[in-house]
C-alpha cells in the first residue's frame, strides 16, 4: 500500500480506503451492502492487513449502523486508536425534527457528538460536511466546525459534493475567519463520469485539497458484471449515474487492457482513477472480503501513457461553456505566442 498526503496537510493516507456504507441495512440499504457486525469486522481487518489506514463513513449510513459497526469492529479487533483514521460526515437527515438536517451550529455539534459516541472514540480525524446546504451561511458552519476542533473532537475537516464555487468561498471565509482550513473533499469521480476534471478537479489542485473519489466503480457499473446478466445493485438501486452514451465503448476499451494486462476490469478502472492529479485516495465498498482484496490489488497496477489515452479517448468531456472560450483564448498567453488575437474564421461569430 502506498500513501498520499490528504491535501495541503501532512496527515499520510492509504491511496485506497476503505468504505464502510455498506455495513447495516434496511431499506435502500439492503441494496447498497447489508455487511452485518461479523462481515464488518472481516472486511476491516482485511483493510487493515493491506496497509489501509483511512476508513470512510456517516451517520447517515443505514441511520447510524455504519458507525455503530465500524466501532464494534475496531474494538473487537483492539486497533490501535493512532493506527486507523477515521472518517465521518455530518447534514443529512437524521431524524423527524426541522433542526435534524443541515449545517448549521446546532445540527452539527449534535451530529458529531452523536458520531462520536457510536464510533465509541473520543475525535475524529476527519470530519466532512455531506453536501451543500442552501439555507446555513457557510460563516455558521466553518465557526462549529472550528469550535469542534478546539474542544479535541475534530482534527481535520472536509466537505462533499460542492460546486466548485461554494467550495473556493468555503476556503474563503476559512482565511477571513483565520480558521483551520478544509483539507478534503469528497468527489464523484470514475472513467465514465469525468465531470470532477471541470471545475473540482482544478480547483483542488490549485487550494491544495485532496480529493477522495467515491463510488470510483459506479455502483459496479465499471466491473463490466452488468453487461453479462440482469441481476446485481444496479437493478435495484440505479445510483450513481454514469455517461450512457460511451458506456459500451468504455467497457470494451477496459476488457482490453485489462485481457492484456491479466487483470480486472475493476482494476484497470480503479487504476486510471488512481493515475489522475489531485487525488488522494479512492474509496472502496465492499461487501465480501474476496472483493474486497481483489479490488484492493489495483494499487500494483500502474496504466501506460498509451493505456491512459485509450481510456479518455473512449470518454471524451464534451465541451461546454465557458471552458470552450477559456480553451480558444489561452493562447496568445503561452510560452512562444505571437502578439495579437487569433482571428476569427469567416463565419464564426464569437
Amino acid at each position: 500500500m502506498k500513501y498520499r498526503t490528504l491535501g495541503r496537510s501532512g496527515l499520510l493516507v492509504s491511496e485506497l480506503c476503505l468504505g464502510a456504507m455498506t455495513f447495516g441495512g434496511g431499506g435502500v440499504w439492503d441494496q447498497i451492502g447489508a455487511v452485518d457486525g461479523h462481515g464488518a469486522k472481516e472486511l476491516l481487518a482485511a483493510a487493515l492487513d493491506a496497509g489501509v489506514n483511512l476508513v470512510d463513513t456517516a451517520d447517515y449510513y443505514s441511520l447510524g449502523q455504519s458507525e455503530t459497526m465500524l466501532g464494534a469492529a475496531l474494538a473487537a479487533l483492539n486497533v490501535p486508536r493512532d493506527r486507523v483514521l477515521i472518517a465521518t460526515k455530518g447534514r443529512l437527515r437524521m431524524g423527524d425534527g426541522p433542526n435534524d438536517v443541515g449545517s448549521s451550529r446546532h445540527h452539527l455539534i449534535q451530529a458529531a457528538e452523536a458520531s462520536l459516541k457510536r464510533l465509541g472514540t473520543d475525535y475524529i480525524d476527519l470530519y466532512q460536511l455531506h453536501g451543500f446546504d442552501h439555507v446555513t451561511p457557510i460563516e455558521e458552519s466553518v465557526r462549529a466546525l472550528e469550535d469542534l476542533i478546539r474542544a479535541g473532537k475534530v482534527r481535520y475537516i472536509g466537505f462533499c459534493n460542492f460546486p466548485a464555487w461554494e467550495a473556493m468561498k468555503a476556503m474563503a471565509v476559512c482565511e477571513h475567519l483565520r480558521t483551520n482550513r478544509f483539507i478534503s473533499t469528497q468527489v464523484y469521480y470514475n472513467p465514465g463520469l469525468r465531470d470532477f476534471e471541470r471545475e473540482l478537479q482544478p480547483f483542488c489542485l490549485d487550494q491544495g485539497v485532496g480529493a477522495l473519489v467515491w463510488s470510483p466503480l459506479a455502483g459496479g457499473l465499471l466491473t463490466g458484471k452488468y453487461r453479462k446478466n440482469g441481476s446485481g445493485r444496479r437493478n435495484a438501486f440505479d445510483f450513481p449515474p454514469v455517461n450512457g452514451r460511451v458506456l459500451d465503448e468504455l467497457l470494451a476499451v477496459l476488457d482490453m487492457i485489462a485481457t492484456r494486462r491479466d487483470v480486472t476490469v475493476a482494476q484497470v478502472s480503479l487504476a486510471w482513477t488512481l493515475a489522475r492529479a489531485g487525488i488522494s485516495s479512492v474509496i472502496l465498498g465492499a461487501r465480501s472480503v474476496s472483493q474486497l482484496q481483489e479490488t484492493l490489488r489495483a494499487t500494483e497496477l500502474v496504466l501506460d501513457e498509451t493505456d491512459m489515452a485509450a481510456i479518455d479517448a473512449a470518454t471524451p468531456l464534451p465541451p461546454v461553456y465557458p471552458e470552450w472560450m477559456v480553451e480558444r483564448q489561452k493562447n496568445d498567453r503561452l510560452p512562444g505566442a505571437t502578439a495579437g488575437l487569433i482571428p476569427l474564421k469567416a463565419g464564426e461569430n464569437e
